[in-house]
């Protein structure tokens, strides 16, 4: 009898629903939305927005599709611990650099000095400057499409190998470092506004020193700060700082270098809500005072192995929850795998020492912080460690003996694991999910996307590509994993943002206008606010993760409720830029929508 009742009452509610909200839809909700990697297309006939559509129609049901823009092939029918769906077989370039843009394209990028990839590029287009072959009319960086599963090769004009980057205010990438005739240069990806011919561009200045395996962070003032590289024991801005000509000593980086190994190659950075930068290499960490140039606190050592590259571990700053009637949220930095120091100089003779098992967190706002260690189910060297909405941490991709390097490491790591930080019983904070069936070694990379889906792609152990005779091929494939909170038996509990009120200021209440699959009264609600991250050699560059304050829910009809929250209270809390934003309902996240801090 109530089914029947409901049934009844349904066509008016859906009535209710969409007069309460005639013009009101904002056109900044994303409109990526992908059910199980299938291809959508960009118009759909109907008087309301595809935002709209998409984000009240939306399924969680995968789909087997033949041809480039569909999955090739769909991985452990069970959803209760993850899912894998191969997206492609091949994107032509393995994708060892990545970065997730606000108009739902990611750039990837490999390599330039190894010779042709398996991609050409568009209308006759060729590269005369490579120091592998003399001409080379192949793509080494191509756009994907998150909505279509397609992708479009890019050019770039010098060698990106081993780079970094960070994403401007206005959504450029800029783009530091490389390796030979790139090793200085200074690359800006801009999003395509009214066609798809955008590309990259290469700047005529150039960094002030070689900046290869450097890490890059985002700035309050929107500048990007550039840290370390090989041999480069110094930092650097973009735009350049008239100081100093530029460039500014850090001797913690020499300090921190291992001889023959180094381990102190792509830094963990992070800003902290004072401003400054906290820099963690090899073991140790510090904060710097970047605008004065000096060093104003160092913590204790992280016990057990070396933790960066090539002794590469990884990292994440745990999220920040933010209250409003606190003056600053609690920081807390979390660093897990590596490998033993020795370990590189082992390999190059054949021989895999393990993988770090150990995490280590550490309230780094503490009076006297301390690192409380942890042991994962099994040990990792180069893993990807991500911030998901939920405020969970996924670990994947890597190697269980060995180190990052060419043919240095063996043994994949093909179970991904999910960490839960406030899980209160430490031997419950660790899940081990399915496995992926495709190794991710060196060179491989990770990103959130904006439906809570991982992509992942990449893994190239070899100086060249090799497909045949080793034991773990070039890998030129992108796979998505869906974590849990994706399975279909969730798709009830799922919100679904309808409208974000914008202008977001910091400081000031914004709302979020979502509906759910059916009525329900809306409980443990959640509001995380993501930067998307610049990832390569397994760590995740800018990636940040807020939780708002929530200051109000209210029921506008059956189905629609608004939530308000506070913003976050300054650009040392959230640089400016593009965040994606989520509403989480019982551990549930829906797709996100884009809003600017600015």
């Amino acid at each position: 009898m109530e089914f029947k009742n409901l049934s009844f009452y349904f066509p008016f509610a859906l009535f209710l629903l969409f007069s309460t909200f005639p013009l009101s839809f904002s056109s900044s909700s994303s409109s990526s939305k992908q059910n199980g990697g299938v291809k959508k297309s960009h118009r759909q006939s109907s008087s309301l927005p595809n935002s709209i559509i998409q984000s009240s129609f939306s399924t969680s049901f995968d789909f087997k599709f033949s041809g480039q823009a569909g999955p090739i092939d769909v991985k452990n029918s069970d959803h209760r611990n993850g899912k894998w769906i191969l997206l492609q077989k091949s994107i032509g370039v393995s994708a060892m650099h990545m970065q997730l843009l606000h108009n739902n394209k990611v750039v990837i990028f490999d390599r330039t000095d190894f010779g042709a990839s398996n991609l050409s590029l568009p209308q006759g287009q060729c590269r005369y400057n490579d120091e592998a072959i003399r001409v080379d009319c192949t793509a080494h960086s191509i756009l994907y499409d998150v909505a279509t599963n397609t992708y479009r090769p890019l050019m770039v004009h010098t060698d990106v190998w081993c780079s970094s980057g960070a994403v401007n205010p206005n959504g450029t990438l800029i783009q530091t470092g490389g390796y030979h005739a790139g090793e200085r240069k200074i690359r800006l990806f801009s999003p395509c506004i009214n066609d798809e011919h955008c590309d990259w561009t290469e700047l005529p200045q150039n960094l002030t020193v070689k900046r290869w395996y450097a890490s890059d962070h985002i700035l309050p003032d929107g500048r990007v700060i550039i840290v370390g590289g090989r041999r480069a024991f110094s930092y650097e801005f973009f735009p350049q700082n008239s100081q100093n000509n530029g460039i500014f000593y850090l001797p913690f980086l020499k300090e921190t270098t291992d001889p023959k190994e180094e381990n102190n190659l792509y830094p963990f950075l992070y800003l902290l809500p004072d401003g400054n930068i906290y820099i963690f290499a090899n073991q140790r960490s510090v904060v710097l005072d970047y605008v004065n140039n000096k060093i104003i606190r160092e913590f204790p050592l992280i016990p057990g192995e070396k933790r960066t590259y090539p002794a590469t571990g990884s990292s994440v700053m745990l999220p920040m929850k933010l209250v409003a009637s606190a003056s600053s949220p609690v920081v807390e930095v979390m660093v897990c795998g590596g490998a033993n120091g020795g370990a590189f100089t082992q390999a190059e003779k054949g021989v895999f020492l393990p993988a770090s098992r150990t995490c280590g967190r550490m309230r780094i706002t503490d009076l006297d912080p301390v690192w409380i260690m942890e042991d994962m189910p099994m040990g990792r060297v180069m893993p990807d460690m991500l911030l998901l909405p939920t405020g969970d941490v996924i670990i994947l991709n890597g190697a269980s003996k060995g180190t990052a390097g060419w043919e240095s490491a063996i043994d994949p790591v093909l179970n991904p694991v999910l960490y839960k930080p406030n899980e209160p019983d430490p031997s419950k904070r660790f899940t081990v999910l399915k496995p992926s069936n495709i190794p991710r070694m060196y060179h491989s990379a990770a990103t959130l996307l904006p439906d809570g889906r991982i992509l992942v792609g990449g893994s190239n152990p070899h100086i060249r590509y090799n497909f045949t005779g080793v034991q773990y091929p070039t890998e030129l494939s992108l796979e998505a994993f869906r974590p849990p909170y994706l399975a279909p038996e969730h798709s009830h509990l799922r919100p679904s943002i309808l409208t974000v009120e914008g202008p977001v200021s910091y400081g000031q209440k914004f709302s979020i206008t979502f509906t759910l699959g059916f009525f329900q009264p809306a409980k443990e609600l959640m509001v995380s606010m993501i930067a998307p991250s610049f990832t390569t050699h397994s760590f995740a560059m800018n990636q940040r993760l807020l939780i708002l304050d929530v200051v109000e829910v209210q029921r506008l009809s059956l189905f629609a409720q608004k939530i308000t929250v506070c913003a976050p209270p300054s650009r040392n809390i959230a640089p400016p830029g593009y965040y994606m934003v989520f509403v989480v309902h019982k551990g549930v996240p829906g797709h996100s929508s884009w809003i600017r801090m600015q």
